[in-house]
C-alpha cells in the first residue's frame, strides 16, 4: 500500500472518529436533557439493547458453528448413500441428510440475517473505503418508522 494511500485511509477513518464522538457527544447531551427518571430509563434502555444486540451475535457465532457440524454429519450420511440401491434401501439415510441439512440452515438464520442486514454497507466500505450513508444508530434499527 503507497504512503498516499495509507494517508488517506488515515483521515478518513480520524473524520469517522471525529463524527461519531460528535454523535456521543450530542447523545449525552440529550440525556442529560431530560427529568432524571427519564435519565435512567434512557440508560436502562441503551443497556438491554447492547445486550441483545452482544447476545445475538453470540447466539449467530453458535449457530454458524452448529450450522457447520450439521453439515459435516449431513455430507457424512449423504456419502454413505448408496447411489445403485433402491430408494427404500436410502430412505433412512435420506430422511437423515434432509433433516441434518434443515437443521443446518435454520441455525445459520440469525448469522445470515446479520450479514444481510450489513451488506450494502459493506459493499460499499470495500468499494470506497468508507459508508456511502450516515451511519446508523441503533434508534435507527428499533423504531418503528425508522428511515434507511
Amino acid at each position: 500500500m503507497g504512503e498516499s494511500s495509507l494517508r488517506e485511509r488515515i483521515s478518513a477513518q480520524s473524520a469517522q472518529i471525529k463524527a461519531v464522538a460528535n454523535q456521543m457527544v450530542d447523545a449525552d447531551r440529550a440525556v442529560k436533557a431530560l427529568p432524571i427518571s427519564a435519565q435512567i430509563a434512557a440508560h436502562s434502555l441503551a443497556d438491554h439493547l447492547k445486550s441483545i444486540s452482544n447476545h445475538l451475535a453470540g447466539a449467530a457465532s453458535q449457530g454458524a458453528m452448529t450450522a457447520h457440524k450439521l453439515s459435516q454429519i449431513a455430507n457424512a450420511k449423504a456419502q454413505e448413500l448408496n447411489e445403485v440401491g433402491s430408494l427404500e434401501e436410502n430412505a433412512e439415510a435420506l430422511k437423515s441428510v434432509i433433516a441434518m441439512t434443515k437443521g443446518a440452515n435454520d441455525a445459520a438464520q440469525i448469522g445470515l440475517n446479520l450479514l444481510a442486514a450489513n451488506k450494502e454497507t459493506v459493499i460499499q466500505i470495500n468499494k470506497s473505503g468508507e459508508p456511502d450513508a450516515k451511519p446508523r444508530s441503533r434508534a435507527d434499527f428499533y423504531a418503528t418508522d425508522a428511515q434507511p
